[in-house]
């Protein structure tokens, strides 16, 4: 599991939104940093991501995966699929341990070094240590409230915040 972050995203009425807390974890028991921001734009801000793991090895692989959007003209899955190919096939990157989700005003997609790319059946998916709070409070919201998008990410970074010590309430949120 990657620990110190939550990520979680939502896809309803025709909005995608990805939310991020902002604590930096230093092994079990630190607190580096309160206001990181692990959600950002990227490809003429058309492209959302948020990315859970060791900060260089996330930055890293952010950085390719923009790559990856402007060599295929912003296509989400085949950028996807080529990353996943490169992350999984490269002996550097192999060794990354980072997971990000990521999403255009059409798709939503997980992403992992295992070369996954997962496209969530419900439109709601979550990583990072608070992920499975996240997940949980978003399926919720999403059941049984008329909530946005952005409404239910963010009340679902707010559970896990209360639930996950590696999870903090500073919380970054993109909608596309």
């Amino acid at each position: 599991m990657i620990e110190a972050t939550t990520i979680v995203a939502v896809k309803r009425d025709g909005k995608t939104t990805i939310c991020g807390d902002g604590q930096v974890t230093a092994g079990q028991a630190v607190v580096m940093k309160n206001n990181a921001v692990k959600v950002r734009r990227l490809y003429n801000d058309a492209v959302i991501i948020g990315f859970a793991g060791s900060v260089a090895d996330a930055f890293t692989l952010s950085e390719r995966f923009e790559e990856m959007l402007n060599k295929y003209s912003g296509n989400l899955m085949r950028s996807a699929v080529e990353l996943a190919q490169l992350w999984r096939g490269d002996k550097v990157l192999r060794r990354l341990e980072a997971m990000m989700i990521v999403a255009d005003k059409n798709e939503l997609l997980v992403l992992s070094g295992m070369g996954d790319v997962i496209e969530p059946e419900n439109g709601i998916c979550a990583i990072g240590s608070g992920g499975n709070f996240a997940l949980a409070a978003a399926r919720a919201l999403a059941a049984n409230t008329k909530l946005s998008a952005k409404e239910i990410a963010t009340e679902a970074i707010k559970v896990a915040a209360a639930l996950c010590v590696f999870t903090n309430g500073n919380i970054t949120v993109e909608e596309v």
